[in-house]
């Protein structure tokens, strides 16, 4: 069994915590464990993903976007 530790948490930061159990018996350190795992990106990006980002992210600089409207009337969707 690994050693425990105590650590200060503000009421409102446990109220939060507290909100995020799956279940009533959940404990605190699984809710911070399920937190921490989807906050780690086991897949980081390869380099054409970093590309498309940058790419996308010129296009919005330079105001090239397309309406909500006009994606979907290229689409076909109603």
């Amino acid at each position: 069994m690994q050693a425990a530790t105590t650590i200060y948490i503000r009421e409102d930061l446990k109220n939060k915590l507290q909100e995020l159990k799956r279940h009533p018996k959940e404990s605190y350190n699984d809710v911070i464990e399920r937190l921490v795992s989807l906050s780690i990106d086991s897949e980081p990006l390869n380099d054409d993903a970093i590309q498309g980002l940058e790419e996308a992210i010129s296009d919005i600089k330079q105001r090239r976007l397309h309406s909500e409207e006009e994606i979907m009337a290229e689409f076909g969707v109603k």
